[in-house]
């Protein structure tokens, strides 16, 4: 078995300051994004300035703060609509995906001889005019008969095999060999 060149403890430790580097980067990530939030809303939204105003321009302005909240309010909402709508059909083409992935089966390729000539038309379209006959160049060798000059002796089988059987059969092999 392969032998780890960390000890144990020492994986504790690494594990253990990892965890704790991470949730600082963390907690520095919340601060900032607070800190980005608030910013944003200060340049954003202008502070409310209530000090004397009059009770019917103190209703004017709820009257305004609650169309502009109506609005986001709105927004928000078809938004969430339309995340909802989205995530529904990311999961319904991801079921659709693993459906045709267990169903498909590939079909049985098949050899297709094609000729030079058809291959170059379909490679050229209709600019290809020369035709390729690789048969003509083709040397012509004629094909001598091997097995006339070769006589085949057919005997009974099992005669040879009690003949090379031992020492003699293996000394009448050796002979053999010399004398062509």
């Amino acid at each position: 078995q392969r032998k780890s060149k960390i000890t144990a403890s020492r994986k504790l430790l690494l594990k253990s300051l990892m965890l704790a580097k991470a949730k600082e980067a963390w907690e520095q990530d919340q601060v900032d994004k607070q800190g980005e939030k608030e910013r944003y809303l200060a340049e954003r939204i202008a502070p409310l300035r209530t000090s004397g105003l009059s009770f019917s321009q103190l209703q004017d302005l709820c009257r305004e703060l609650h169309e502009k909240v109506e609005i986001v309010d709105e927004e928000r909402y078809d938004i969430e609509a339309k995340c909802i709508h989205n995530t529904r059909e990311i999961k319904n083409l991801k079921l659709k995906v693993l459906d045709l992935r267990g169903k498909f089966k590939r079909p049985p390729l098949r050899r297709v001889r094609v000729s030079a000539d058809a291959m170059l038309r379909a490679l050229l379209g209709s600019k290809h005019k020369v035709s390729m006959d690789l048969r003509a160049n083709l040397k012509s060798v004629k094909k001598e008969d091997t097995e006339k000059e070769r006589p085949v002796e057919v005997g009974d089988w099992r005669k040879n095999v009690e003949a090379m059987s031992g020492m003699e059969g293996r000394k009448k092999m050796f002979d053999a060999a010399k004398s062509p």
